[in-house]
């Protein structure tokens, strides 16, 4: 089934250098890209994009950092996208995350960890962040010269 998902590379990972390589390896693996944008965010989207951690110790620590630098908040498309990306990223703590997934490779820190991801099992996550970051008109829809090749 295709589907759309989030992922936003954090400050880290813009001030580090690894937005190509996101891209590149969600590209390479068959992902279609069809929005992106480069921005600062404020407390307020900040907010809205971790309601679900308000009442939460690390709340304000998250929204901090979140806002310190400039993010890439992006959406992907592809069969199963959702579960296709965080396979690729990785588990949250890099210390759980294995080889070869972007936080195995590029993170050290659970509270520095690369990019962000919608997650599978929270329902309805992937609808509610995009909206939160893009507008309907935004999104791209395309069919990539590939796809015959990947998708039966």
């Amino acid at each position: 089934m295709t589907e759309r998902t989030f992922v936003m590379v954090k400050p880290d990972g813009v001030h580090r250098g690894l937005v190509g390589e996101t891209i590149s390896r969600l590209e390479a693996r068959g992902l279609k890209l069809v929005a992106a944008d480069v921005r600062q965010l404020d407390e307020e989207t900040a907010g809205e994009h971790y309601a679900e951690h308000v009442d939460k110790p690390f709340y304000d620590d998250l929204v901090s950092f979140i806002t310190s630098g400039p993010v890439v908040p992006m959406v992907w498309e592809g069969a199963d996208a959702t579960r296709q990306v965080r396979a690729m990223i990785g588990e949250t703590d890099p210390l759980d995350a294995a080889s070869g997934t972007v936080r195995g490779d590029f993170a050290l820190d659970i509270s520095r960890n690369v990019i962000h991801a919608s997650d599978h099992e929270d329902e309805g996550a992937n609808e509610r962040e995009i909206s939160i970051f893009f507008d309907d008109d935004q999104l791209t829809s395309y069919e990539r010269l590939d796809e015959t090749w990947l998708y039966e």
